[in-house]
């Protein structure tokens, strides 16, 4: 018996990709965003989510699109991954998907070759090809989690001075 994946299709770009539907919280229009100093070009801000303070990436940044245009379409897809919430702001939210397991392809080494090694898979659905995301590697590569753990006993730095190598005591 072949296992199915059930995960929430969503476009960025001309591109249709995937995560598992047990990490999606909610879809949500986008609000207004209060940006973050020193954050990394792709998280645009925090927004209050009824009273919650969630941290947004926005993917098409995040996946190195040149041209990023916001649009009425755009939606922030609040996923839950080890008990936080993260925004992931999209060009449009499509459907849930059932893909067979026998339709899914793993991920080939070009892209964990080349830093893309949030893809853990091609699947084919309908005739078209869904990128299906790593939600432990697409946030753990963003710097959104882990943070805390990596900087545990050593002096603060800010994001810009950690991408310099430098610190306040030079």
């Amino acid at each position: 018996m072949s296992r199915e994946f059930h995960i929430v299709g969503f476009q960025v770009g001309r591109e249709t990709y995937g995560v598992p539907i047990t990490s999606l919280h909610e879809i949500v229009r986008v609000p207004e965003i209060t940006v973050v100093p020193d954050a990394p070009t792709y998280v645009e801000g925090v927004i209050n989510l009824r009273g919650k303070i969630v941290s947004v990436i926005d993917l098409r940044k995040r996946f190195g699109e040149k041209k990023v245009d916001a649009s009425r379409r755009n939606r922030i897809l609040v996923v839950e991954h080890k008990g936080r919430l993260c925004g992931l702001i999209v060009d449009a939210a499509s459907e849930v998907l059932k893909i067979s397991g026998a339709d899914v392809e793993p991920a080939s080494a070009v892209f964990q070759d080349e830093g893309l090694n949030c893809v853990t898979g091609l699947g084919k659905y309908n005739g078209r090809l869904i990128v299906l995301l790593d939600m432990d590697k697409l946030l753990a590569y963003s710097g959104m989690w882990h943070v805390d753990t990596q900087n545990a006993g050593k002096a603060r730095r800010s994001p810009a001075e950690q991408a310099q190598g430098t610190s306040a005591g030079k």
